[in-house]
């Protein structure tokens, strides 16, 4: 291809468009997840606003509004009993760690930890009084649930509950929208561009559809196999069901976010086994057993469920994958990590419809 000075005015004139396009993405980032959630939940109940506006009651025919309203009154009944297993469950054991004799719980672990401390000073060739573990773990967690920390910590929550709500509000509005209008979500993205590009966004927003569908529902069977088989390892062992459901939640909900999730995920389940160990167990025989069994299952998950998921779901190699997600989550931390891979796959559809003349474009989109 001959460069010409009008092909690099129109290159420069479509990088300075991306950035600018990427850097509304960032300032209004609020506002596109909202639309961005929004646009997934029509996706999921499509199906079923299709479903119920093709009934017909004695010659009367649902309405699509209403079919669209019934939708998502059925996505956040879902929801909600999917929160009303999970909130109680959380709130207990907050109030079992704000009741927590933090005394009784390093007893508990002080041989394991005096057995770890023994070979960090053989490692490291430190003197048997140069510190201790055991302190040195009761003083942060003391200063983790320290006053000043609680009152930050209800503040917080009290701001996190007013965002919930605003973002509720807003998601389901958009939603409702998005399920009556099936091609309202086209046409708003269609409207950025000029009417000659029109065809191409058509085709990169059926195959982004196609894309982050195969991804959610993938994610969300991985998340569910995973709770359920954390909840029957846990009670197999004897812990108890409320505890285990915890645990089997807790891997669940983090597992949505790639590769630090599982490891929160994982901290939490070990600090949930102290807490409450299993009976006939000392806390340090529990949190071994829960570290020991997690792993093996995200091992298991790791190479069996997530090659296929991440990678053939959303058509990229593995390493680029992981690429993505490391660059997203130095970027914008956990949330970065969250959307890297929705927002990389729609960047590399709408790349290909758009810049395929590239080679390293041609090269990255060569499978979708």
């Amino acid at each position: 291809m001959q460069v010409t000075s009008q092909t690099v005015w129109k290159t420069l004139a479509g990088a300075a468009a991306v950035a600018l396009a990427l850097f509304l993405v960032w300032y209004f980032s609020a506002i596109v997840v909202y639309i961005l959630v929004a646009a997934v939940l029509a996706v999921v109940g499509a199906p079923l606003v299709g479903r119920l506006s093709r009934l017909r009651l004695r010659g009367w025919q649902v309405p699509r509004s209403l079919a669209a309203l019934v939708t998502l009154a059925v996505i956040w009944a879902v929801a909600a009993l999917l929160g009303s297993l999970f909130v109680p469950l959380v709130f207990h054991k907050v109030h079992q760690l704000a009741t927590l004799d933090f005394t009784a719980a390093m007893e508990g672990v002080a041989e394991p930890l005096a057995g770890v401390q023994r070979c960090l000073g053989d490692l490291l060739a430190l003197p048997d009084s140069a510190f201790s573990l055991s302190d040195a773990i009761a003083e942060a967690v003391h200063g983790l649930v320290s006053l000043d920390r609680v009152n930050a910590l209800v503040a917080s929550i009290v701001g996190l509950t007013l965002s919930i709500v605003v973002a509720i509000f807003s998601v389901s509005f958009i939603t409702f929208f998005f399920l009556k209008d099936d091609r309202l979500f086209y046409e708003m993205v269609a409207a950025i561009f000029p009417e000659r590009y029109h065809a191409n966004v058509t085709r990169a927003l059926d195959e982004v559809t196609v894309l982050l569908s195969r991804y959610f529902t993938g994610i969300l069977a991985e998340s569910l196999l995973l709770t359920v088989a954390s909840m029957l390892v846990m009670m197999a062992f004897g812990m108890q069901a409320a505890d285990a459901s915890f645990i089997g939640l807790t891997m669940g909900v983090m597992n949505v976010v790639p590769y630090a999730g599982p490891l929160i995920g994982g901290v939490v389940s070990v600090a949930v086994g102290i807490v409450s160990p299993i009976e006939g167990m000392t806390a340090g025989h529990t949190a071994f057993v829960v570290a020991g069994s997690l792993l093996i299952l995200k091992g298991m998950d790791d190479f069996i469920l997530q090659p296929t998921l991440y990678s053939e779901r959303v058509k990229a190699h593995p390493l680029e994958i992981f690429l993505v997600i490391l660059v997203a989550g130095s970027v914008a931390g956990i949330l970065g990590m969250l959307l890297a891979i929705p927002s990389y796959t729609v960047l590399r559809v709408f790349a290909k419809e758009f810049f395929s003349q590239f080679r390293l474009v041609r090269q990255l989109t060569d499978k979708i």
